[in-house]
């Protein structure tokens, strides 16, 4: 993918044991976008995505609304340089 660029987003809110990762898996799926998604310690909710700019603003989106379930109270993004090496999407536990 020649425009390949990648987000690094950390969620912070009522996000933890709300279906938070699944809701963003899914959508990042529907997206077409690889990486991954993961629980901080914190209590908030890290993302790590790589795909299409557009695609990827429009997960920004789903991330500051999220599940019915969370509420998002901060949303911060950072735009590293893309590693592309993930595989696919996918839940850390």
């Amino acid at each position: 993918m020649a425009d390949l660029a990648a987000l690094q987003a950390k969620v912070r809110g009522r996000v933890q044991g709300v279906f938070f990762r699944d809701f963003v898996r899914r959508q990042a799926e529907s997206l077409k976008l690889s990486g991954y998604v993961s629980n901080a310690p914190d209590g908030s909710v890290e993302v790590r995505a790589e795909g299409g700019r557009e695609q990827l603003e429009k997960l920004v989106g789903y991330l500051r609304a999220g599940p019915p379930a969370a509420r998002v109270e901060e949303v911060t993004v950072d735009w590293p340089p893309p590693a592309g090496n993930f595989p696919g999407f996918t839940v850390m536990y």
